[in-house]
């Protein structure tokens, strides 16, 4: 267990990187693209194109890190009103469902993918749309892996009588 967590560590430090490095230069192009458009009647056709898809990028990196965190949207009416037993188990089975939903998705996200490789459409400057749609199967697979790491330590957390943990903390 100890070398998955330093993995998703190491992912979650990667992903931090990379998300920084997007925003960057998403801000710095829409920017520019602003500049050049009202001062200078002018602007890079691909460059909104471009911004749409690295909104994917963002998504998919911000919502593996949210998983990672345990800050992940989740709606908790419920377990609130359980005894501490049962929350225990309820987490346990929200993050296990998650997980298979999340490796469904991945599984459509790669026909998907495979779907817009054959067919070779380009995005911009000669780039096929898929290198930016490959984020896709990437973040389903991330969040599936994130989710089956909580799994795990739900299920220690039950054979240890640990209590349950609070929201976006592990207890």
């Amino acid at each position: 267990m100890k070398f998955l967590l330093h993995v998703d560590r190491a992912i979650a430090s990667a992903e931090t990187a990379l998300l920084v490095c997007i925003l960057g230069v998403m801000v710095l192009l829409g920017f520019a693209q602003v500049l050049l458009r009202n001062f200078f009647s002018f602007g890079f056709p691909w460059v909104d194109s471009f911004l749409r898809h690295m909104v994917l990028w963002i998504a998919f990196l911000g919502a593996s890190l949210a998983v990672q965190e345990r800050k992940h949207l989740n709606i908790d009416v419920l377990t609130r009103l359980l005894p501490e037993t049962w929350k225990r188990f309820s987490w346990l089975l929200t993050d296990l469902f998650a997980a298979v939903v999340c490796f469904a998705f991945l599984k459509a996200s790669l026909t998907f993918l495979s779907n817009e490789i054959y067919h070779g459409m380009i995005l911009f400057l000669g780039i096929p749309t898929w290198y930016f749609q490959i984020i896709i199967p990437i973040g389903y697979g991330m969040l599936c892996f994130r989710f089956l790491i909580k799994v795990i330590e739900d299920i220690r957390r039950i054979n240890r009588g640990d209590s349950i943990r609070e929201k976006g903390r592990e207890s």
